[in-house]
């Protein structure tokens, strides 16, 4: 009993100095390494989003498009998205890597959005909130004409309309990742 205080430091130099270790041999071995460049040559992750885009989608969260949208390009066993020209190839993984919040989405009663931003501009866009059943017959889209402002000859987007729309043509997967090449 006398030496239990030197057995108990023993014990716990004995279990902390192999754990320290490991840390520390991981930290010297890892720890410097940067971004490796993809085999092929070209980007190995998406862009980043640009500053407005971030705002646009805090815009998307409160207007409740997640409810409605996917941002997934499913392959092609598992739906039609590629031929309705949803997107050039399926999603994956790495698209999503650099997002914070990752808005996939839980059904999908209107179109995909993952590759929205290559397939319209942002006129079509600041059309399609204003007034979704003038661009898309029959669209069951509820018309966000609240976040336009009338102007003498036409419609004047606010602040959060043009947040909403950079948000959406940032939405782009017309890049080749190592895991799903381009359909051309």
């Amino acid at each position: 009993m006398k030496n239990l205080n030197l057995f108990l430091i023993g014990l716990f130099a004995a279990v902390a100095f192999p754990f320290g270790a490991l840390i520390v041999s991981s930290q010297v071995q890892l720890g410097a390494l940067g971004r490796a460049p993809a085999e092929e040559g070209g980007p190995l992750f998406p862009p980043r989003e640009p500053g407005l885009a971030i705002q646009g989608r805090a815009v998307y969260l409160q207007l409740g498009c997640v409810a409605c949208h996917t941002q997934q390009v499913r392959p092609a066993g598992m739906g039609s998205d590629i031929a309705r020209g949803w997107g050039a190839r399926p999603s994956v993984a790495r698209d999503y890597v650099l997002q914070s919040q990752v808005l996939i989405g839980d059904h999908r009663f209107g179109p995909d959005l993952a590759n929205v931003g290559a397939r319209l501009t942002e006129a079509q866009l600041h059309e399609h909130l204003r007034a979704p059943s003038s661009v898309v017959a029959g669209s069951a889209m509820p018309a966000y004409e609240y976040l336009y402002q009338p102007k003498a000859n036409g419609w004047a987007p606010t602040d959060r309309a043009v947040a909403l729309v950079a948000y959406l043509k940032s939405l782009r997967q017309d890049y080749a990742s190592p895991e799903a090449k381009l359909k051309q």
